[in-house]
């Protein structure tokens, strides 16, 4: 074995010579693959992928060497729940009706700037009011137009009439645009219609609403909204496009339907008992839970910034939340990180690192989370989430052990991704 791992690499080098080469010096490098930490590892980066990763390895001529000797290095971050072409959200969705699709769509550049220099090189956007705004900003990104993480897109929410996916507020004679009613249905035909609809446009995965919500208004977070029938047609027809579908559900009905129905992941999953636990975890199915954003939602609630009603439909659902968090990670349930980033700052999304240790992960599970599980929720497990061969070249690094104070996630010092450096505080960069 081991004679051909070091063909393996020979012959890697051999690829790697006279081409324009980027070499790392891992001081620490984390493997979430297998909960280890690799020491003085050398990471050779050809075309954004990684060509290699070693101890001893002979360095190819004319090289850029990053020295990253004195510092922890990670796999690029993955966000799995933000809503990052939302464009500039101030607590009430009802103002997206103040601004045009184009206004929206530019203020979204920023927030993508800000999650990937916080260290996510990827994110999962799981819905825009303003529907296929997020498929622009991830095609931009892609063509290098701005600057941003690799996106995962849904296109749009799909919810029944008056959902926790609708735009809610308005008077009942206001007829809104398509945009912004792109995703509404109400039977099992008609969610099987949208997600050939969202499929056509260019989606990466689906949304859907099990039920109400707490952040629209006229919503119930205890309501269940799309049925078990309903949902399982999401997943049937979404299958046949190969695309994953993630449900939104706070109420115990919703979130054991979903689970029932295949859902690949359910976000914010606050009324967990002992049986849909087990449930997820015979199902494998990932549980998303955006333990911190309650911080921002409490925060904005002394400022006036959280509506009355969210505050209401908030009540005692954070507390919950973080308590069957605890319950999930000791039944060995696959978890996920996600942090609704909108609802707080973009590019504070490494705030949840320390909560989720709190209530019950150890370091390396929030790490692995963020990471390597992430990586394997959006079926791109052999792409990303770990730095090996042939995996994009996305790496981050912070002073310090992230095993021994996760908190350091929030001050990432140095992104690369796909091999190109956005942030380098620290790094010292020369020609070999």
């Amino acid at each position: 074995m081991t004679r051909i791992l070091l063909v393996v690499v020979a012959l890697a080098l051999v690829q790697l010579a006279g081409a324009q080469v980027t070499v790392v010096r891992a001081g620490r490098l984390i493997d979430p693959d297998s909960g280890t930490v690799l020491t003085n590892q050398v990471i050779m980066i050809k075309d954004g992928k990684i060509q290699a990763v070693g101890r001893e390895l002979a360095l190819p001529a004319n090289a850029t060497v990053i020295d990253l000797s004195d510092k922890t290095v990670l796999p690029g971050l993955i966000d799995c729940h933000t809503h990052v072409a939302d464009g500039q959200g101030d607590g009430e969705p009802f103002n997206v009706l103040r601004k045009t699709a184009p206004q929206i769509a530019l203020e979204s550049v920023p927030n993508a700037r800000a999650m990937l220099l916080s260290g996510f090189t990827t994110v999962r956007d799981v819905g825009t009011y303003r529907a296929l705004n997020d498929i622009a900003l991830r095609d931009a990104i892609g063509r290098g137009d701005v600057i941003g993480p690799r996106m995962f897109v849904a296109g749009a929410y799909i919810t029944i009439t008056g959902g926790a996916g609708a735009m809610t507020g308005q008077a009942p004679d206001i007829q809104l645009p398509w945009d912004l009613r792109y995703g509404e249905a109400n039977s099992p035909w008609e969610v099987r219609q949208k997600v050939r609809l969202l499929a056509h446009d260019g989606v990466d995965l689906i949304k859907m609403l099990s039920t109400g919500a707490v952040l629209t208004h006229g919503s119930n977070p205890m309501s269940i909204e799309f049925t078990e029938e309903e949902l399982q047609a999401a997943v049937d027809e979404a299958r046949h496009f190969g695309l994953r579908v993630a449900v939104h559900a706070h109420a115990a009905q919703g979130i054991r339907n979903a689970i029932l129905a295949g859902a690949a992941s359910i976000e914010h999953a606050e009324m967990l008992d002992d049986e849909i636990i087990a449930i997820a975890k015979q199902h494998g199915t990932y549980l998303d839970m955006d333990i911190y954003d309650e911080e921002c939602i409490q925060a904005g609630a002394k400022t006036g910034q959280t509506p009355a009603d969210f505050l209401q439909h908030d009540a005692d659902l954070g507390r919950i939340q973080r308590e069957n968090f605890g319950k999930a990670v000791r039944a060995g349930v696959k978890m996920a990180f996600g942090t609704d980033a909108g609802v707080c700052a973009y590019g504070t999304s490494g705030k949840q690192f320390a909560f989720m240790v709190k209530y019950g992960m150890t370091p390396m599970q929030a790490i692995q989370a963020a990471t390597s599980n992430a990586a394997d929720l959006l079926g791109h497990a052999n792409e990303m989430g770990s730095i090996k061969v042939g995996k994009y070249a996305d790496l981050i690094a912070v002073s310090g052990d992230p095993l021994k104070d996760v908190s350091l996630l929030e001050r990432v010092e140095f992104v690369m991704k796909d091999g190109k450096v956005y942030k380098s505080a620290g790094a010292a960069v020369c020609a070999q």
